[in-house]
């Protein structure tokens, strides 16, 4: 578990807590009008900004304005048992004695770790479907961006974009792994590169 003094604010740590003790207590997740009154706030818009601030930070996966769907996501991620291997081709024998968690924590602990709802199929032949949450880490600087990343890209006047980035000599594409999206052709100075992949989160 990460310490929330660590880079949330006063009142996203204060949030941050309650929803956590209302979910073990509940095990679901509370209402906006829940966390105003814990709160003690009459507006929903200082909520949904510190909600806000908590997904792009790395600490909770929701679907915005939807509060029923929000997940801390330490406690998805964390001590997940490792049972064994599956064959994707023939049959193998399962190993069952595998002592071992799949701790992801050190991807979370990278600084501004940030959660994105997929809406759409254009990745879907990277295995990113539409409804999947991808953990995204901040891109600091974009020339140092290697061929066949997935990032999340801004193009301002035509909105955000999960894409595999390709630099070729002074042009920037952004291609699908779907044959059915064109690649998208810009200049560098055209595009604001938000994260780049980190892990997919699949709820079945």
């Amino acid at each position: 578990m990460r310490n929330t003094s660590d880079n949330l604010t006063d009142a996203q740590s204060e949030l941050y807590e309650w929803i956590k003790d209302y979910m073990r207590n509940f095990q679901h997740s509370p209402s906006i009008r829940q966390m105003m009154q814990a709160m003690g706030l009459k507006s929903p818009a200082p909520i949904q900004s510190r909600l806000k601030h908590l997904q792009e930070k790395g600490y909770i996966a929701w679907q915005g304005g939807k509060a029923r769907t929000l997940q801390i996501v330490d406690e998805i991620l964390e001590g997940v048992p490792i049972k064994g291997s599956v064959a994707a081709g023939g049959l193998i024998e399962t190993y069952q004695d595998v002592q071992e968690n799949l701790d992801i924590t050190d991807v979370l602990k990278k600084k501004d770790v940030f959660a994105l709802m997929v809406n759409g199929d254009s990745m879907i032949d990277a295995c990113i479907a539409d409804g999947d949450m991808v953990l995204m880490e901040p891109i600091k600087d974009s020339y140092s961006l290697k061929n066949g990343t997935i990032v999340s890209a801004m193009v301002p006047g035509l909105g955000t974009t999960l894409k595999y980035f390709v630099k070729k000599q002074d042009k920037i594409f952004l291609e699908a792994a779907n044959l059915a999206y064109e690649p998208i052709e810009l200049n560098l100075d055209e595009v604001i590169f938000q994260g780049k992949l980190l892990a997919v989160w699949r709820k079945i």
